[in-house]
């Protein structure tokens, strides 16, 4: 599977097994072909199982997670082993994506990049990704791939817009996506937000992610563990915002960011 559906599925801090198995199944049933889980998150076993109930092919479904340096370390062999450990945890044979979660810890990009290449030869990964990196990191991690860049994921949101990674992305031709897109639910207090939403009779969380998709490879991965949420969420595929909305939105003069940790690119700039 080579394109990216516009929509995922976060499971960020859903860590409980049978509310995550159960929102999986529950996303993949409703049209979901995204699913987005991490080493760190401490939930790929409950994600696997959620993948293997829902009544959905493996090959239609999308499957990201996500190596990290405090857990296996990002070395060559470590990305190996712990690429190893999450496909044994999700109960696959293949990632349709990898990424390095952190630029942190022992990440070298000319070590860590070519154990991707690696897995790419050995078809246990289908495409290579990013998470949280800066255009600099981004432009030395492309340096010392063969194969392309597919995806970087970072938090971004209507007061978090990004324009300078969403622009590297469009530039070098691969995806962005938003993870957070519903700012820890804040956008349910932004002003702007909302009056569109009352506008369209539509939720905060549809104006959200329809903003953010009407950028050019821009996708979502909106946590959700409910079906009325998940459900609504996937709704923003079909919301289509007008010029002004979007206007309004970008003009949004508040910039808030909600994650953040030691030695993340942005606290060197």
């Amino acid at each position: 599977m080579s394109d990216l559906p516009a929509i995922g599925l976060g499971t960020w801090q859903n860590t409980d097994p049978e509310t995550c198995a159960q929102s999986v199944r529950t996303a993949l049933e409703a049209g979901y072909r995204h699913i987005d889980t991490a080493q760190y998150y401490g939930n790929e076993e409950a994600v696997g199982e959620g993948i293997a109930r829902a009544d959905v092919p493996r090959e239609e479904v999308f499957v990201g997670s996500k190596v990290h340096a405090e857990k296996f370390g990002l070395a060559h062999d470590e990305v190996i082993e712990g690429l190893e450990v999450t496909l044994d945890r999700l109960n696959l044979d293949y990632l349709d994506l990898l990424y390095v979660h952190w630029p942190v810890g022992n990440y070298d990009a000319a070590e860590t990049m070519p154990a991707f290449d690696e897995l790419v030869d050995r078809e246990l990964i289908d495409h290579v990704g990013v998470c949280n990196f800066g255009v600099d990191l981004l432009d030395e991690a492309m340096d010392h791939l063969e194969s392309p860049l597919f995806a970087h994921q970072a938090e971004t949101h209507p007061l978090l817009q990004q324009d300078e990674l969403v622009g590297h992305a469009q530039d070098n031709d691969y995806h962005h996506i938003a993870y957070s897109p519903l700012a820890r639910g804040n956008v349910f207090d932004i002003s702007e937000i909302t009056d569109i939403a009352e506008k369209h009779g539509v939720s905060a969380s549809q104006v959200s992610l329809a903003w953010l998709l009407s950028r050019e490879n821009v996708s979502v991965v909106p946590k959700a563990t409910g079906e009325d949420h998940i459900r609504d969420n996937f709704a923003a595929k079909d919301l289509e915002l007008d010029d002004e909305d979007v206007e309004a939105i970008q003009n949004i003069e508040q910039t808030e960011r909600y994650v953040s940790r030691d030695g993340a690119p942005w606290l060197e700039a």
